[in-house]
């Protein structure tokens, strides 16, 4: 296998481990919101533990972000397709 086909499989595997990641926390979590309502208090309007569901997506997302930067730059340097420059 090539290098670079070698990249793109690793590469590959990363975006859908970060897909997976993206919908459990933009999706699939908010299917149990409403077992989430048993709470009274009510912040905005929205019931306390959705509105803490719907911020800690934020929260996740960015630091899946980082992540995923991170992650795919070993990935580039691994296989010398950095974009980094060397001073």
């Amino acid at each position: 296998m090539s290098k670079q086909a070698q990249h793109w499989e690793k590469t590959r595997n990363l975006l859908f481990v970060t897909l997976a990641i993206w919908f459990v926390f933009s999706i699939g979590i908010f299917f149990f919101a409403t077992e989430m309502n048993a709470s009274g208090i009510k912040p905005f309007g929205y019931p306390l533990t959705y509105w803490f569901t719907c911020q800690g997506s934020l929260g996740i997302f960015v630091i899946l972000i980082f992540w995923f930067a991170g992650r795919q730059e070993k990935i580039d340097e691994e296989f010398g397709f950095t974009e980094r420059e060397d001073d």
